[in-house]
């Protein structure tokens, strides 16, 4: 059968397909030692370095191949918690098969911080592991999950900081890394490198045009409706909006030689943002929708804390560490389960109501 054939021994081994693809000769390899000081000659002053190992909370050996950033990028993408993010409300509970989940939010994140950085000349391999890793700490059913672990903790529940210092705590992941997932967020402290910037743009710019493509396509908002400064600056379609954005980030970044857009671009975004939360984010619906969420989460944590027996024991690195805090070990458990299994636990552990369940519709 065609494609089915096992391809035999060649002249310099075994190959995938019947006939050889060769590379051609005298190419020598670049291990990660000679990308290192490729990268070094070609990244803008300012950017970030990959050197060695990296610096991390326990110290390891240098990859063979790969840079300490690319390192931590590969350690995210095959992680349990950012595989988990495919069970995870981004707009939508339950959402249909062309709509967002947070695991094609990050992807999308990375997509385009990932084209600022090389226009900018900026480490890609660290901005793409800060993108495809600054939601890992989201918990269930979207952001209303904050609001209902915040009240279990002393210091509340922060996605951002939850994923630097919880979720993604055994990836051993590098200091600049945690950093940018920790402060991500805009209403956290600035990130210590340019490329943390460019993810925390990168975050708003897509989630703000996404999140409106799926509402439109869901019948919830009419991109005809959006201000004109929107429709001027940067078009009503997702595709005219992040070329817009995106641009104006790399040519205003490249003139001051800090990463940033344009006031005018800025108050574009700032509406589209707004627009969305008016039309979308804080519906009635929605609000609805969140306050099952808030209920559920927290009959759970609760649940767990005077039963910790349930909580399964951690194994392997990729896991968050249990602390000897119970209530702490609920929320962890918690924060990391996926939309359909909060609900399928409440289900069979608390005989929760099928109608007081979150809906799949805003």
């Amino acid at each position: 059968m065609a494609g089915h054939r096992a391809s035999g021994p060649g002249p310099a081994g075994r190959t995938a397909h019947g006939e050889p693809v060769r590379l051609g000769g005298g190419s020598p390899l670049l291990d990660r030692e000679a990308r290192e000081a490729e990268e070094d000659e070609r990244l803008a002053p300012g950017a970030t370095h990959a050197g060695g190992a990296g610096v991390r909370r326990r110290q390891e050996e240098p990859d063979r191949w790969r840079t300490c950033f690319e390192r931590d990028r590969d350690r995210i993408l095959h992680s349990t918690s950012f595989r988990r993010l495919a069970g995870k409300t981004q707009v939508f509970v339950f959402p249909a098969d062309h709509q967002r989940t947070r695991l094609t939010h990050a992807l999308e994140v990375a997509q385009v911080a990932g084209a600022i950085a090389r226009s900018l000349r900026l480490n890609v391999a660290l901005t793409e592991a800060i993108a495809l890793g600054h939601d890992c700490g989201h918990g269930p059913g979207g952001h209303a999950s904050e609001d209902a672990l915040t009240p279990f903790l002393e210091e509340g529940f922060d996605h951002a900081v939850w994923g630097a210092e919880v979720t993604t705590a055994g990836l051993n992941l590098c200091a600049e890394t945690i950093d940018g997932i920790a402060n991500h967020s805009w209403s956290r402290p600035a990130p210590a490198t340019p490329e943390g910037e460019v993810v925390s743009l990168a975050d708003r710019i897509a989630y703000t045009a996404h999140d409106l493509e799926d509402a439109a396509r869901a019948g919830l908002a009419d991109p005809g409706e959006l201000p004109d400064v929107v429709k001027r600056r940067c078009g009503t379609t997702r595709s005219s909006q992040l070329d817009s954005f995106i641009s104006d980030v790399v040519r205003v970044s490249s003139l001051s030689g800090v990463v940033s857009m344009s006031e005018e671009m800025g108050e574009a975004l700032a509406s589209l943002r707004l627009f969305d939360y008016e039309r979308i984010y804080l519906r009635e619906a929605s609000l609805e929708r969140s306050a099952r969420v808030i209920e559920m989460l927290q009959a759970l944590v609760e649940h767990y804390a005077v039963h910790p027996e349930l909580v399964p024991e951690v194994v392997g690195r990729p896991e968050p560490e249990l602390s000897g805090d119970e209530v702490r070990n609920a929320v962890a458990y918690v924060a990391g389960m996926t939309d359909r299994y909060a609900c399928a636990q409440a289900v069979s552990l608390l005989d929760w109501p099928a109608d007081r369940l979150p809906q799949g519709a805003l």
